[in-house]
């Protein structure tokens, strides 16, 4: 049958067949010999050459499954666990051992982790959550809606002392069924989806151990999670300190397989040993350096990479510890003195963005204009002197007669000793003295400034960071209930307008009036001028040319943030078909 079909077909399309062809050139004569050879390879070639140029065309560049990546973090991880990570090395581990129902997508949202889907109730006070099928964790135990409710049980625990704990007060969780549970708020809560990125602990481990116990647990150190990675190997140093983690891709992670098949994470005691090692090329990426340090790592080989995040930094007024900032012509002429490109320059090398309001530039809610012709030294001098502010010429510094006392402009600026804030200090300092103020900077180490300055609210002024977070919620940093201590008020702002706009904005789930509220809540402190708002900082993330991904990146909201779609990194490709390349990528 099959000969006879073949039959058919030659003498359809009349073709020769092998015999018949050697039969034709032996019988012919050389030239012509020479002239058939010479047009069948020709035909040959190009035959070829249009099935490579239609290969081409149809197939594409597409991540491949190998590659490993080297990076390297100042100081160690102790608590590589969700609900007790309190350091950067602990946040890092959390996010490519654990994953969330949500997770962040490095673009200023989130997307779905474990969660297949979510719904939120027309009061905004009811969220439920279904899980996806086949979920598990790094030992192939199944994950179900119990491993969450664990997990934010273990969380609002006061015996953990969970960094985390003030986020789920007044929110209960409840079972459904195995994938499905739902959160109740007491109150509406426009930002609680933020809450669900929060790692998820695998309850038939934890279970086990005793909140009493946690801290002590190996889990904190050799963990199992349901995220894009898990432990491969732990190297320690002669003293028996954490060293490094080879980590594993998970072909089991809920947003697929990573591609970089290793990641090896190695810790270093400083900034200066982590430098040295990148230079040596021990690692190829690494973090969070000081912006002046930028310039001597440089190289023709790596990429530097300047991701917003949504903080806000300035000078907070404390008009209880200094009675001129009382006096609102002062706190508008020192806003005035402020040159936000000079100080950007030369205390973040550049790597910051001009602030003006409380809430940055790439925020929901952020105000889209800002007030770059607002610097003016001659402009801050006239703003004092026609409120009868006069120079004492003796002791350099401007002085006001008010009813039975002479008020001086003479004040105190208390920070950290981070780098780039007493850099910034300095030039404030330098400055706000030319305009006729006398300004003392105290420097404090960052745990004695939290405990014995800012929560006491002992400081004239404050130059400090807040973070806003992914979508802002301004309440705790201006809201009037949060002027004393553990609240962050540290402005100690009253404004019953400002008050009301922010209580109406945090309990609406539409984001177009959010907005607009956050918009006229800026205007009103704009009028009042509680606070000096100076930069929004860049985060500085220095990777390997060959590493594809972290380019992407446009915002993160903590540095452990930059690992939230490492899955999708690459540090090599493949051609494939188009078909298979968009399966590979979602």
């Amino acid at each position: 049958m099959k000969d006879l079909k073949h039959t058919l077909f030659k003498k359809r399309f009349n073709l020769p067949d092998l015999r018949e062809i050697v039969y034709v050139t032996r019988n012919m004569g050389s030239i012509k010999k020479i002239l058939f050879f010479t047009l069948s390879i020709v035909f040959l070639v190009s035959a070829f050459s249009i099935l490579v140029n239609l290969n081409d065309k149809l197939l594409v560049e597409s991540p491949s499954y190998k590659g490993s990546l080297k990076e390297g973090i100042v100081g160690t991880p102790r608590f590589i666990n969700p609900v007790l990570a309190v350091s950067d090395p602990d946040r890092d581990m959390v996010n490519l051992i654990y994953s969330g129902l949500m997770r962040a997508d490095n673009n200023g949202g989130l997307i779905k982790d474990m969660a297949e889907s979510y719904e939120i109730s027309e009061d905004g006070l009811v969220y439920t959550f279904k899980l996806k099928d086949n979920l598990v964790w790094h030992d192939n135990q199944p994950i179900t809606s119990d491993d969450i409710i664990f997990t934010i049980e273990k969380t609002k625990d006061p015996v953990m002392k969970s960094p985390k704990r003030a986020s789920w007060e007044g929110v209960s969780v409840d079972k459904i069924d195995d994938l499905t549970l739902k959160f109740t708020l007491k109150k509406p809560y426009s930002p609680f989806l933020e809450n669900t990125t929060i790692g998820i602990l695998p309850k038939h481990l934890w279970s086990k151990i005793t909140s009493e116990q946690a801290i002590s647990s190996n889990l904190n150190i050799i963990p199992i999670g349901s995220g894009p990675y898990k432990i491969g190997e732990v190297k320690r140093d002669s003293t028996g300190i954490i060293s490094s983690y080879n980590l594993i891709a998970n072909g089991d992670f809920s947003l697929g397989k990573p591609f970089i098949k290793k990641l090896t994470l190695r810790f270093y005691p400083s900034e200066n040993s982590l430098i040295k090692a990148f230079q040596g090329k021990e690692i190829a990426n690494i973090n969070a350096i000081n912006p002046s340090s930028v310039e001597s790592v440089k190289k023709n080989d790596n990429t530097i990479n300047e991701i917003s995040l949504p903080r806000v930094f300035g000078v907070f007024f404390n008009q209880n510890n200094a009675k001129i900032f009382a006096e609102a012509e002062v706190r508008e002429a020192l806003d005035k003195a402020v040159d936000r490109e000079k100080i950007i320059e030369e205390a973040l090398s550049g790597f910051g963005t001009e602030l003006y309001h409380p809430i940055p530039p790439r925020a929901f809610g952020a105000m889209k204009e800002n007030n770059k012709d607002s610097y003016s030294l001659q402009e801050a001098v006239d703003i004092l002197e026609k409120n009868g502010w006069k120079m004492n010429e003796e002791e350099g510094v401007m002085e006001k007669k008010k009813k039975n006392e002479v008020l001086r402009l003479s004040f105190a600026i208390s920070t950290s000793d981070l780098p780039e804030l007493k850099k910034t200090a300095e030039l404030l300092k330098v400055t706000w003295e030319s305009i006729g103020a006398k300004v003392d900077v105290k420097i404090f180490e960052i745990g004695d400034l939290n405990q014995n300055v800012i929560r006491p609210r002992r400081y004239d002024s404050l130059l400090f960071g807040e973070i806003t977070g992914r979508e802002p919620d301004p309440f705790v940093f201006w809201h009037s209930s949060q002027r004393n201590d553990p609240g962050l008020n540290i402005a100690m702002y009253t404004n019953i307008t400002a008050d009301k706009l922010l209580e109406e904005a945090r309990s609406t789930q539409d984001k177009q009036e959010r907005e607009e509220k956050y918009i006229e809540f800026q205007k009103e402190v704009s009028k009042d001028v509680p606070a000096i708002f100076i930069f929004s900082p860049s985060f500085i993330y220095i990777t390997s040319q060959e590493l594809k991904g972290p380019e992407k990146m446009k915002e993160v909201v903590t540095p452990s943030e930059r690992f939230s779609m490492i899955h999708i990194w690459y540090t090599s490709t493949e051609k494939v078909w188009k078909s298979f390349a968009n399966l590979k990528l979602n």
